[in-house]
């Protein structure tokens, strides 16, 4: 059964910097999305929200980033065969999260 998991991260950026940083940085939330194994994303902006979708291994993840003042939550909807890892997903998807978003 999939499973979906959600990351609020906190940020004093602002939205448009945040944004910025996520369209920036997608590349790296991607990484730890698919947790090393090969998967070819699809993303699509729909105002201040991002919508992706990954299909690999015959699997298919999906989620959207959502870009607010004060914080981004990103949910991520696992396929039952990574439903298991999904709490290490989720501690990677958060690491590197919270480096793009941390005040330079």
């Amino acid at each position: 059964m999939a499973r979906p998991v959600t990351i609020m991260l906190k940020h004093d950026l602002g939205r448009d910097e945040a944004r910025k940083r996520v369209e920036e940085n997608f590349d790296k939330i991607k990484s730890a999305v698919a947790n090393g194994a090969l998967f070819r994303f699809q993303e699509d902006w729909s105002g201040d929200t991002l919508h992706f979708a990954a299909k690999g291994l015959g699997q298919n993840i999906t989620g959207d980033i959502d870009i607010f003042d004060e914080h981004v939550r990103i949910i991520v909807t696992l396929p039952a065969l990574l439903a298991g890892i999904a709490e290490s997903i989720a501690g990677n998807v958060e690491k590197q999260g919270q480096i793009l978003l941390e005040k330079r």
